[in-house]
């Protein structure tokens, strides 16, 4: 368990960068043999670029820095359940295992909305692991929106 609290505490931290540029805070990293091998957080507002997601910009990290399309045998650790667009993301990657913190009833693409990996149309499913860190990944979202309604 240790592990898992230090790279959502990673993930966490991103997510709290991303917050403080001003976009929504949601970070993610991705592991590979225990060390973090890509990192992002939410630059959708930065770059107008409405697939600039946390999930998706670790994973474009990690597949730089390790010169390679697909990342098997990695794990994404990530703030928030992913959308249907990053668990498409995440299975294309074919990560290994998907730790996420806060669930997303609304958005959320994993145990919510469409669950993308329990389609019949999905060709790899990660392990999902959820609610890790998630007090405190719902506490930084909710005081970003918070602060957002007060100005």
């Amino acid at each position: 368990m240790a592990e898992t609290n230090r790279f959502m505490e990673a993930a966490l931290a991103e997510a709290q960068a991303a917050g403080e540029r001003g976009e929504v805070p949601i970070g993610a990293v991705v592991v590979l043999d225990g060390e973090i091998v890509g990192r992002g957080g939410n630059r959708t507002r930065e770059k107008n670029d409405v697939t600039a997601h946390a999930e998706i910009e670790a994973i474009r990290a990690a597949s730089a820095a390790l010169q390679q399309e697909r990342l098997p045998g990695a794990d994404l650790y990530v703030s928030l359940e992913p959308c249907a667009m990053c668990a498409a993301a995440i299975s294309f990657a074919r990560i290994r295992r998907l730790y996420y913190g806060a669930e997303d009833p609304k958005g959320g693409g994993v145990d919510h909305g469409g669950r993308f990996y329990a389609q019949p149309t999905c060709h790899h499913a990660p392990d999902v692991y959820s609610g890790i860190g998630e007090r405190a990944a719902g506490d930084i979202l909710k005081r970003f929106f918070q602060e957002k309604r007060e100005r």
